[in-house]
């Protein structure tokens, strides 16, 4: 029986296990920031991590039904005379833009940031709050 070889697969094989490898020493890229929303009666409790960042690199816009922010980790210097450095951090601009169902005074809204963690206050719109309306039935006459 003969059996032909072919070098090309040889050549494709080792190919790829060099691209894998290369893909493996690459910096991951930046995930979406984890949020968490909590709902009350009076406001939208909006928690952000932003792990790494400094209060002054962040941006937020608030509108009536969504908040954008805008975030930055920005690079440290280092300088090593011998050695290498492998890093998995990223550094870059990213933004999140979260939708809110709720209608909220943008220009009442409170922010606090501590240890990466960012907390906005949204208080509702008063139209907002009295959404529920009570409707009390007269006697019906029968």
């Amino acid at each position: 029986m003969l059996v032909r070889r072919n070098p090309w697969n040889e050549f494709n094989a080792i190919t790829n296990q060099l691209d894998s490898l290369f893909a493996e020493l690459q910096a991951p890229t930046f995930r979406t920031p984890a949020a968490e929303l909590h709902e009350t009666d009076e406001a939208v409790h909006l928690k952000l991590e932003l792990p790494g960042v400094e209060a002054k690199d962040v941006d937020i816009e608030v509108t009536e039904n969504a908040v954008k922010v805008v975030a930055e980790r920005k690079t440290e210097t280092s300088t090593e005379e011998n050695g290498r450095t492998r890093s998995e951090f990223y550094y870059g601009k990213f933004q999140r833009v979260i939708p809110l169902r709720a209608r909220i005074q943008n220009t009442a809204v409170t922010a606090e940031f501590k240890d990466g963690i960012l907390n906005l206050t949204l208080p509702k719109s008063e139209a907002e709050k009295n959404k529920v309306v009570k409707v009390n039935l007269g006697e019906v006459s029968a």
